[in-house]
């Protein structure tokens, strides 16, 4: 297509139009046969306009741990961004949660590099299965609000390898189309302006085939083409300034021979490749969204939301994990009286969008965070709703009391209940909008609205106290968390729109708990390994230097012997489950297996310095396959998550126990169940700083297999 394009007309394929300069958040324009590109939030619905579904966010996904219904949710927001014309998703999120107050974290899958890049990788898959272009975002180390566009990650090759970008290199493998580099600096180079991270390791090493787009008027310079970004967005160096870095900068520096017209062709050519390879060029719906006038017609015209209210129910219940039951608290089997506490059992006081981008103190249930990565809701459920529906059935007695505030009212009202359901949230965004002086982070990790007054004035009066948390993170649980009336706790994560509708399927047992945490609930702040950095002068650049290494989140708990309030990996069922016959064979390569570097890797040699090295097949088919029986030996129903972490010889450096396999399995009482999981010879390597490849580190790799970081019921060792 682009053969005969003019040096102008390549350009323009590669640059926004300018912020407001289109329908969609972020627009290119028609040139020659292309109709050019709508880009569009968010990494859980389609922003900005009407008759769409609000999914539960990428942190809920995560804690299903079910590689099949993160291929379903990815499929669905596809098919609905597909039926509004847009073209290009801006997600999946996968940053990493490094700081437990990061803003953002409520889009991303959680604090360990495999799981996240096992939920990107089949979120990529259904999306474009879908037909819309995914958007792997934000590369990379974005991993707080506060001065996001100056601040530098400063962070160590080896890190930046094992934890930070095998997410995005998880994308590649899904053949995302795009990806979006984002604000901060990484080592004092600006991330879209960043030879290393895009061109060396994304394009390079990874194999990258699709188009870099920037954040926001997060392109530096017009020479960040030399360094691979190949679309500026949204085109305008400042929203409305009527200037651009590319346009007719990038038509100058070509003309002029500072940038070459082969990598200009590239540009174009990695843009219009990604269309033609979501057959976008075949009766693609128009545009049926106006992203900056909600009143507009036009957001009413389609309607994508189909039967996907039965995925988002689905997805939230399956996301909750059940943290906390005693003597059989729950599930709640027709009881005489029950009362809710809190105001995030209710419907919000002005209807679900009380705020612009969700970006406001929630009056009612928290079913997602703020900011760009959120989007309309048509209808939320409540838990209010949803659990006087029930409660009907069964001829319980409801009551109800949504004052936060008034904590002896709670307490007298929940006298002789036999239950007493307090809900408690935590909410975070992005940093545009600041809410009850939270800019975008979270100011600490305790429940909002005096939560933890709350549950225990509730819990004084009642001896069956149930904590149902809505939270964009980890919360601070200490104050009574052991409290002997608080009999259960049901971390239900973020809903959507189904929300109520989700956590009432747990707290009467139509879904049985499967969920598990994607990070570690600390019993102190300080006991994460890293802490947000604030402070700055309007002028400053903050320097973040990730000290902690490889050892983030349960990798550091495990490392440095402290103990958390609830690992990474933890969450009950209403069963039990036991693991039983371990084994382990090596799974023979396939004939077209590039033997000669299968057996350079195996005799210690690292993998060469070429293009796509790390996204190599023969890296990463199976090599070993763990087999084992899981049986359910309670009375329900259920399904439990086996995880595998590797360990791996002191003398590498690796972290004790890292995550590299997991499964989901659903077993009837007294059955067992056979279940296997493979790994590839990438999950036994180690990043080799000096021969810049993977290698397998010397000495025996030993594994486990469990229901949790913490919880190894089975154990082997790699055969030499």
């Amino acid at each position: 297509m682009i053969a005969d394009f003019s040096v102008e007309q390549k350009v323009n394929i590669s640059t926004g139009v300018g912020w407001e300069g289109g329908l969609c958040v972020g627009n290119t324009p028609a040139v020659g046969d292309f109709p050019g590109l709508c880009l569009q939030d968010s990494p859980l619905g389609v922003r900005d306009t009407d008759l769409v579904t609000s999914f539960p966010p990428g942190i809920t996904t995560a804690s299903t741990w079910n590689r099949a219904l993160m291929r379903l949710r990815g499929l669905s927001m596809g098919q609905e961004h597909k039926g509004k014309g847009v073209n290009v998703a801006l997600g999946p999120m996968m940053n990493m949660g490094r700081i437990a107050q990061g803003g953002r974290n409520w889009e991303g899958f959680g604090a360990d590099p495999f799981l996240s890049g096992e939920v990107a990788y089949e979120t990529i898959l259904g999306m474009q299965a879908g037909g819309v272009q995914a958007t792997a975002k934000h590369y990379i180390n974005n991993e707080q609000e506060w001065k996001r566009t100056q601040e530098s990650s400063n962070v160590d090759d080896r890190t930046e390898h094992e934890i930070y970008s095998h997410p995005f290199m998880r994308a590649v493998m899904a053949g995302v189309s795009s990806v979006m580099c984002s604000y901060n600096l990484i080592n004092d180079t600006y991330a879209c302006n960043n030879n290393k991270t895009i061109n060396d390791m994304l394009k390079r090493e990874f194999g990258f085939q699709g188009y870099v787009q920037s954040d926001w008027s997060a392109t530096m310079a017009t020479l960040s083409a030399v360094a691979g970004l190949d679309m500026t967005m949204p085109g305008d160096i400042e929203f409305g300034s009527g200037t651009s870095y590319f346009g007719g900068n990038l038509t100058a520096f070509v003309m002029n021979d500072t940038i070459s017209m082969s990598r200009l062709d590239d540009m174009a050519t990695r843009v219009v490749a990604a269309w033609y390879y979501m057959h976008q060029d075949e009766n693609y719906p128009p545009v049926t969204l106006n992203a900056f006038n909600a009143y507009d017609p036009i957001n009413q015209e389609v309607n994508v939301q189909s039967d996907h209210y039965q995925v988002v129910r689905e997805i939230g219940a399956a996301g909750t994990v059940l943290l906390k039951n005693v003597n059989g608290a729950l599930p709640l089997d027709k009881p005489k009286s029950l009362i809710m506490v809190g105001s995030d059992a209710a419907p919000p006081t002005t209807g679900p969008n009380e705020y612009v981008d969700q970006g406001g103190d929630p009056s009612g249930i928290l079913a997602m965070g703020w900011g760009s990565g959120s989007d309309n809701f048509t209808y939320l459920i409540s838990p209010y709703e949803a659990i006087q529906q029930r409660a009907r059935l069964d001829q319980t007695s409801v009551f109800w009391d949504f004052d936060d505030w008034n904590l002896d009212q709670a307490g007298n009202l929940v006298i002789d209940m036999e239950v007493a359901i307090v809900f408690v949230n935590s909410d975070s965004g992005e940093g545009y909008i600041t809410v009850d002086g939270n800019a975008g982070d979270r100011k600490n990790l305790t429940a909002w609205h005096q939560g933890d007054q709350l549950i225990l004035a509730v819990a004084a009066q009642n001896n069956n106290t149930i904590v149902v948390t809505n939270s964009v993170g980890p919360l601070i649980l200490e104050p009574w968390v052991e409290h002997p009336n608080v009999t259960a706790i049901v971390w239900a994560n973020l809903g959507g729109n189904e929300a109520g509708n989700a956590v009432m399927d747990i707290l009467y047992g139509n879904w049985n708990p499967s969920g598990k945490l994607p990070y570690t609930i600390a019993k102190r702040p300080e006991d994460y390994p890293a802490q947000l950095v604030t402070g700055g002068t309007a002028a400053d650049i903050l320097s973040i230097n990730y000290t902690e290494g490889l050892f983030i989140d349960y990798r550091w708990f495990d490392a440095q012997n402290i103990t958390p309030r609830y690992e990474f990996g933890f969450g009950l069922s209403y069963t039990t489950f036991e693991y039983s016959d371990l084994a382990i064979t090596a799974v023979n390569p396939p004939d077209y297996a590039q033997m000669d570097l299968i057996q350079n890797w195996e005799n210690g040699g690292a993998t060469p310095i070429a293009e796509g090295s790390t996204t190599a097949l023969w890296l990463h088919i199976p090599a070993y396959r763990v087999t084992f029986n899981v049986q359910n030996t309670g009375s329900v129903y259920g399904g439990e998550i086996p995880q595998l972490y590797m360990h791996f010889p002191a003398s590498s450096g690796e972290p004790p126990n890292v995550l590299k396999g997991f499964t989901n399995v659903e077993v009837s009482p007294g059955q067992t169940t056979p279940v296997s999981i493979t790994f590839s010879r990438h999950d036994l390597s180690v990043w080799d700083v000096v021969a810049q490849g993977w290698r397998k580190p010397e000495g025996t790799i030993t594994f486990s297999v469990g229901a949790s970081s913490r919880d190894f019921r089975l154990n082997g060792t790699i055969p030499a």
